[in-house]
C-alpha cells in the first residue's frame, strides 16, 4: 500500500485504515486518540470494509455494503475483524466481517458488515442524478472558521473530523428548521492530503466520511444542531458505490430524511465528485433521543 502524504491528515487516516493482519482472515485496527467515550462509527465501518477487500480476488471491487452497529466501540480496546468468505462466484464475491472487542474478559461483537464485490460488467442501463446547483467549496468557510464562535462546545466535532476537510452551507450548531419540500442539507468534504492510488482505500475512506453528518438529517426538520437537545446513534449503515471515487478530492454530500418515527430516523445520502459524477448513495437508520425529561 503506497504511503499517503507524510505528516498529512490523510496519513493519519491511513494509520486507521492500514490494518494489521494477525492470522488468516483476521485483522486488527487501531483507534486514534480521542476525547470521545466511544469509537466513531465511520472508523469501524471503514476498517471492516478494508478487512473485506484484503480477501478479494484481483480485479474485483466492492459495489455495496450493508452493516449494523451492535454495541458502542471502546476506544481503549483493540478491534479484531474476522472475515468470512461467504461466496467466490464467477462474477460476484461476498464477504461477511464481524468486529470483536473484549468486554469484562469476554469477546463481544460490536459491528457486522456484509460487502459484495464484482468483476467489471458491460453497462446496459446508464443514468445518474445530476450534481445539485450549490456554491463551490472554495466559496465557503472552513469548518474551524464556521464553529469558532462555539469554542469548547465544538471540540468534539473538530476531533471527529480532523482527518476530513468540510465546507458546510449552514451553521451546524444553529440550523433553521427545514420545511418540505426543501429538507436537504449539503456539505463538501474531502480527506486532507493525498491517499494512495488504491480504489479500495478510497472506498473505505468514503465509507468513513459518510457516517460523519448523515444522522443530522433526521433532526433537520426540528432545527438546532450539534450538541443541542438531542443525542443520536447509528443503528445500521449501507453504501452503494456507483463509480470509482477519489476521497481526497472534493465531493458533495447531500443528505435528507424521508421518515422518522418511534425514536428512529431513516436518512439517505447521495455523493457526487466535483466534476458532477454521481459516485455513491448512502442509507442509515439512527436512534434519536431527547436529553430533556
Amino acid at each position: 500500500m503506497t504511503e499517503a502524504t507524510a505528516g498529512s491528515q490523510a496519513a493519519s487516516l491511513m494509520t486507521v485504515l492500514d490494518l494489521e493482519q494477525r492470522d488468516t482472515d483476521l485483522y486488527v485496527g487501531q483507534t486514534p486518540r480521542s476525547p470521545l467515550q466511544r469509537i466513531f462509527g465511520g472508523q469501524v465501518a471503514g476498517q471492516a470494509l478494508m478487512a473485506a477487500t484484503r480477501t478479494l480476488p484481483e480485479g474485483r471491487a466492492v459495489h455495496s455494503l450493508h452493516s449494523y452497529f451492535l454495541r458502542p466501540g471502546d476506544p481503549h480496546e483493540e478491534i479484531r475483524y474476522a472475515v468470512d468468505r461467504i461466496r467466490d462466484g464467477r462474477t460476484f464475491t461476498t464477504r461477511r466481517v464481524v468486529a470483536w472487542q473484549r468486554r469484562k474478559g469476554a469477546d463481544v461483537a460490536i459491528f457486522s458488515l456484509t460487502a459484495d464485490a464484482s468483476a467489471p460488467q458491460p453497462a446496459v442501463a446508464e443514468h445518474a442524478r445530476p450534481l445539485p446547483d450549490v456554491p463551490a467549496p472554495e466559496e465557503l468557510p472552513t469548518l474551524a472558521e464556521l464553529v469558532a464562535p462555539y469554542g469548547e462546545q465544538a471540540s468534539a466535532a473538530l476531533a471527529i473530523s480532523r482527518a476530513v476537510e468540510q465546507r458546510l452551507m449552514e451553521d451546524p450548531f444553529n440550523r433553521e428548521p427545514k420545511v418540505p419540500p426543501r429538507t436537504k442539507t449539503y456539505a463538501w468534504m474531502r480527506v486532507a492530503g493525498r491517499l494512495p492510488e488504491d480504489d479500495a482505500v478510497h472506498a473505505a475512506a468514503l465509507t468513513f466520511v459518510s457516517d460523519l453528518t448523515l444522522l443530522s438529517a433526521g433532526l433537520a426538520r426540528l432545527g438546532g444542531g450539534w450538541g443541542g437537545r438531542y443525542v443520536g446513534a447509528s443503528l445500521d449503515h449501507a453504501v452503494w458505490f456507483h463509480q470509482p471515487v477519489r476521497a481526497d478530492q472534493w465531493f458533495l454530500y447531500e443528505t435528507d430524511s424521508p421518515a422518522a418515527s418511534a425514536g428512529r430516523a431513516l436518512c439517505f445520502g447521495d455523493i457526487w465528485a466535483a466534476d458532477g459524477t454521481h459516485v455513491a448513495t448512502v442509507a442509515q437508520q439512527g436512534l434519536i433521543r431527547s436529553l430533556e425529561r
